[in-house]
């Protein structure tokens, strides 16, 4: 009696063990088993990251299949991924897939992003490509030069901040600094003082100056008027200033000849310039032409003085015995 309760017992613990495995296996093939139906679809990627066999494939969170096996192609470029998916759920052509993970550092997965689910649902054995997953070790390894010229470029700001606090907030500079804005706030309340008095001159004088800005513009009219006018004159006599412009061209062309003359010593004018005999000569008439001018001056003086009669009487001379 008792050996057949032991293997009851026994029976019981290996049902129950059998139980759990089972569950188990359904719990870790992620709901899929031999008798659920399923259809495969062959995913190319250049790269799979850290992707896994077992992994989910989701469809807007959704787990709909896993990943069956990851292989490499033949032309040794690309790796291969065999997904397992539940025949219920269909994927349209249109359908992107990407290798996503689960949070920052979580485990990858497959991710179908639906578009329009334009065309016919995928058959077995349809192949697609998918986006290459974000690759943490790339990232670092470019954050590597990134980080040595964060560095460096703190390096150089600190330099400068030192250089900075040495060379410019020193007690000289702060000194220096502090009297240009006493300085500058000195200027700035006689300029408003400036302005206050600018402002009570214009309010004091606003008759005079509204006169004198009514004269401006007079003043401005009138000289409009008058640019009108000489321009109406210039047009008017224009043939007369022309020919006053022509006369003065050959005036200028008559003198240039003169002086082109004098130069050459040939003429009159020439003539006393370059030649020196006649130069002696005009200047002895010139001496004669002076001594006859200072005769005729006593003559007229004496006349003035003493009469014609007096000029022109001379004595008898004695006659001699």
């Amino acid at each position: 009696m008792s050996d057949k309760r032991l293997e009851i017992k026994v029976g019981l613990f290996v049902l129950i063990g059998l139980t759990l495995i089972a569950a188990l296996l359904l719990y870790f093939s992620k709901g899929t088993t031999l008798f659920t139906p399923t259809y495969n679809i062959t995913l190319k990627t250049s790269k799979v990251g850290g992707l896994k066999s077992q992994a989910q494939v989701l469809i807007s969170g959704v787990p709909v299949g896993r990943v069956e096996s990851i292989a490499l192609s033949e032309d040794g470029k690309t790796a291969t991924v065999q997904l397992k998916i539940l025949e219920r759920y269909r994927i349209y052509p249109d359908a992107e897939f990407a290798i996503d993970s689960l949070g920052f550092l979580g485990d990858q997965y497959i991710s179908v992003l639906p578009t329009e689910n334009k065309g016919e649902p995928l058959q077995s054995g349809a192949v697609v490509e998918a986006k290459e997953p974000f690759d943490m070790q790339e990232l670092a390894r470019a954050s590597m030069g990134f980080v040595t010229r964060l560095d460096t470029t703190a390096q150089n700001l600190n330099d400068a901040i030192l250089r900075v606090d040495r060379m410019v907030l020193n007690e000289q500079t702060l000194t220096n600094l502090s009297l240009a804005i006493s300085n500058l706030m000195t200027f700035s309340e006689t300029a408003i003082q400036a302005a206050e008095g600018v402002n009570t001159l214009f309010e004091t004088n606003s008759s005079p100056i509204n006169a004198a800005m009514t004269n401006l513009v007079v003043f401005s009219l009138q000289l409009n008027q008058l640019a009108e006018e000489l321009n109406q004159t210039v047009v008017t006599n224009r043939a007369s200033l022309g020919r006053a412009m022509n006369n003065l061209e050959k005036s200028s062309h008559t003198l240039r000849e003169i002086l082109a003359d004098l130069n050459a010593g040939t003429g009159l004018a020439g003539s006393l310039i370059r030649d020196e005999d006649l130069k002696v000569e005009m200047s002895s008439l010139v001496t004669n032409f002076n001594e006859v001018a200072g005769n005729l001056s006593i003559l007229s003086s004496n006349i003035n003085t003493r009469g014609l009669w007096s000029v022109l009487w001379k004595p008898r001379a004695e006659r001699r015995r």
